[in-house]
């Protein structure tokens, strides 16, 4: 009767096959990797493409990071920083229940001055259930950059906080895409500016600012990045130094709300104060908000 037992040449050719499939399963692994960080990578340019264009730079941010393409520059300081304010360079010292700043080095106290800080008021987002606190967030930061004359580029959750306020609509503007109104104007975009073109083909570029934003048919315009009517100057006064994820120190156009609790999260100053700060404070310096 013959054997059934395999033989070396069977066990030969198996091991073969294990060898066989088990490379081709580390190639398979291999290029889904290379082909989702080429697709990160696609993902990033389209992103930036847009975003550069739209001037919109804290977006920016957030994309690079979301995207992968940042590297781990930023992380890696904010976690050698000390739990406690080093006292061998200049630091930044910010207390929410004083409302109050420190520019220190060691026990040396360079500058001070009264601040502004968030409001802790929360919006309702409409159309979905995200909820935004406006608090300035408590930990350690560095700066990131250091912006002269900068423009408040306002997020969409500030058409809806003014829409509530004022018990308006909202309607989105899109690019190439015109907004008929109800006398037969249209709103659209053109260059950077959005304008109003008349039945009589007149076009007129219209204006916008904090708390005068562009409201037709009873509905609040809610402009396209980039555009000329969604950037209000003066409003973050003259000076900021920005810590990353939209916040930042910065001067004001209201001096009035210094000292209190006002913000939507960043930390105000007087201009004359964040002055002080922005000729003095380096990039990278540590900042510390209790």
């Amino acid at each position: 009767m013959p054997s059934t037992a395999p033989n070396s040449s069977t066990f030969a050719f198996w091991r073969r096959v294990r060898r066989m499939l088990m490379l081709a399963v580390v190639a398979i692994a291999g290029h889904a990797a290379w082909v989702g960080a080429a697709t990160m990578r696609v993902r990033f340019a389209r992103d930036v493409a847009r975003l550069v264009f739209n001037d919109n730079s804290e977006a920016l941010e957030q994309a690079r990071q979301q995207a992968g393409a940042g590297t781990d520059t930023l992380r890696a300081a904010l976690a050698r920083l000390p739990e406690t304010p080093p006292r061998d360079r200049p630091v930044l010292i910010i207390s929410i229940a004083e409302r109050r700043i420190w520019y220190k080095l060691a026990d040396s106290v360079l500058f001070t001055s009264q601040v502004a800080i968030g409001s802790g008021r929360h919006l309702v987002m409409r159309g979905s259930s995200r909820v935004l606190h406006f608090d300035t967030p408590r930990g350690r930061f560095l700066v990131q950059r250091l912006d002269s004359a900068p423009a408040w580029v306002p997020p969409d959750w500030h058409y809806v906080e003014q829409a509530n306020k004022r018990r308006l609509g909202l309607v989105q503007l899109v690019r190439g895409t015109p907004l008929t109104l109800r006398s037969g104007d249209q709103l659209l975009v053109v260059g950077n500016d959005v304008v109003r073109q008349k039945k009589d083909g007149a076009v007129v570029p219209m204006t916008a600012s904090d708390g005068r934003e562009i409201v037709a048919d009873g509905r609040i315009v809610i402009p396209p990045f980039g555009t000329n009517q969604r950037k209000y100057l003066a409003v973050l006064g003259d000076f900021r130094l920005y810590l990353g994820d939209g916040y930042g120190i910065h001067g004001t156009n209201a001096p009035a709300s210094i000292g209190h609790a006002v913000s939507h999260g960043c930390v105000r100053m007087r201009n004359e104060d964040i002055a002080v700060l922005y000729h003095a404070v380096s990039l990278g310096t540590p900042v510390y908000i209790y």
